[in-house]
């Protein structure tokens, strides 16, 4: 048919394609990337802590949820800097075993002592460990505090700040209710 702009007699329409949109960020331009603890099962971030018998922090750092436990507890010694020289003995669970953990904690602080807690191969079920649970106890204590109960800082440096607010918080209320 003359004047359709088709051989077939139905009207020649143009498609325009749309541009494709671009991959935009919500949250922002600097980020520190996610990673993700297969073996844990989460994504996100991960928090290294130091604490003491009592289970009050002395030390944290913060990494990406792809880090080893290993790795960052060398690392998170190695920050310490000097800072705690009356250290002798770490506890650490069966995540830290091995000559990695090992060499690295003997080259960054040779005079300190580490113990791994293991799990009894016989226990069923849950069953309190010794010095294993402080650790624990500590991190149920920081994640009562909603900042931190979920990943929502995008920057290493901001989730360890508020690390350091939550462990400020319950170290004062410690001080004030000593029950």
């Amino acid at each position: 048919m003359p004047g359709t702009g088709c051989s077939r007699g139905k009207p020649h329409r143009l498609y325009h394609r749309q541009p494709e949109r671009e991959e935009r960020r919500k949250r922002g331009a600097s980020i520190d990337p996610h990673g993700f603890d297969a073996g844990k099962l989460i994504k996100g971030k991960k928090r290294h802590v130091l604490v003491d018998r009592l289970g009050l922090l002395l030390h944290a750092l913060v990494t990406a949820a792809d880090v080893q436990d290993r790795d960052g507890g060398v690392l998170l010694l190695s920050t310490l800097f000097g800072q705690f020289p009356f250290l002798c003995k770490l506890f650490a669970d069966s995540a830290y075993a091995g000559p990695v953990f090992a060499n690295g904690i003997a080259h960054v602080m040779p005079n300190l002592i580490t113990e791994i807690v293991r799990r009894s191969d016989n226990a069923k079920g849950f069953v309190v460990e010794p010095q294993r649970w402080i650790v624990e106890r500590t991190i149920g204590w920081l994640n009562r505090c909603r900042r931190l109960a979920k990943d929502w800082e995008n920057r290493n440096h901001n989730a360890l700040a508020f690390l350091h607010l939550a462990s400020i918080r319950l170290m004062l209320r410690k001080l004030c209710n000593p029950s």
